[in-house]
C-alpha cells in the first residue's frame, strides 16, 4: 500500500517539476506550445520508464520550436488578444446579444486552449504543428469527456492562481498531465 502510494505521489511530484519547467521556457510566451509539448514528451518517457531529464526537456523545446511551435505560439496569442477585445467590447457597450456574444468568445478561448494542449501532447520530433492543429480541433470537440477533463487541468491551474499566485506554475504539470491522460483515454486513432 505505501509502494503504490509513493509511486503515485512521485508522478504528481514529477508533473510538478515539469510545471516549473514549462513556465521558465514559456516566458517569452510565443514559446508556451514548445514548452507544453516538452513538458509532455517529458511526462510520457518518465512514465514509461525511460531516461529522462531536464537535457531531453530542452532538446525536445528546440525542437518543437523548429516544427512550428513559435508559430501556433503567435497565433494562439493572436486569437486570445482578440477574444479579450471582444470581451472588453461586450462590457464596454449595451450590445444587444453580448452576453452571448461574451460566452461564446470565453467557449471559443476554452476550446482553443484545449486544442493546443492536445495538440502538445501529440507532438513528435518528426511532426510539424500544422499537422497537428486540426486533428487536436476535432478531437476535442468529438471526445467531450477528454476536453473536460483538460478544462478540469485549467481549473486547478486557476485554483492554484487564485490561492498563491507562484503555485500557478506548477501546476502547469498538472495541465500537461490532464492532455496527456485525456490524449491516452482516446477510444481509437480512427476518431482524430
Amino acid at each position: 500500500m505505501r509502494a503504490r502510494f509513493l509511486a503515485r505521489f512521485a508522478v504528481f511530484a514529477e508533473c510538478l517539476l515539469v510545471g516549473v519547467w514549462i513556465a521558465v521556457a514559456a516566458l517569452p510566451l510565443v514559446t508556451l506550445p514548445a514548452a507544453l509539448a516538452a513538458g509532455a514528451a517529458h511526462l510520457r518517457r518518465w512514465t514509461a520508464d525511460e531516461e529522462t531529464g531536464l537535457r531531453s526537456f530542452v532538446a525536445d523545446l528546440r525542437g518543437a520550436l523548429r516544427g512550428g511551435g513559435w508559430s501556433a505560439g503567435l497565433g494562439y496569442g493572436a486569437v486570445l488578444a482578440l477574444v479579450g477585445a471582444d470581451l472588453l467590447f461586450v462590457r464596454a457597450l449595451p450590445v444587444p446579444g453580448g452576453r452571448a456574444a461574451g460566452a461564446l468568445a470565453i467557449l471559443a478561448a476554452l476550446w482553443l486552449t484545449v486544442t493546443l494542449l492536445r495538440a502538445a501532447t501529440a507532438w513528435r520530433p518528426d511532426r510539424r504543428w500544422r499537422d497537428l492543429l486540426g486533428p487536436a480541433a476535432r478531437r476535442a470537440l468529438r471526445d467531450p469527456a477528454g476536453s473536460l477533463l483538460v478544462v478540469c487541468g485549467l481549473a486547478v491551474i486557476v485554483a492554484s492562481a487564485w490561492f498563491s499566485a507562484p503555485l500557478a506554475l506548477p501546476a502547469l504539470g498538472v495541465l500537461v498531465a490532464s492532455a496527456l491522460a485525456a490524449e491516452r483515454r482516446r477510444p481509437s486513432p480512427a476518431a482524430a
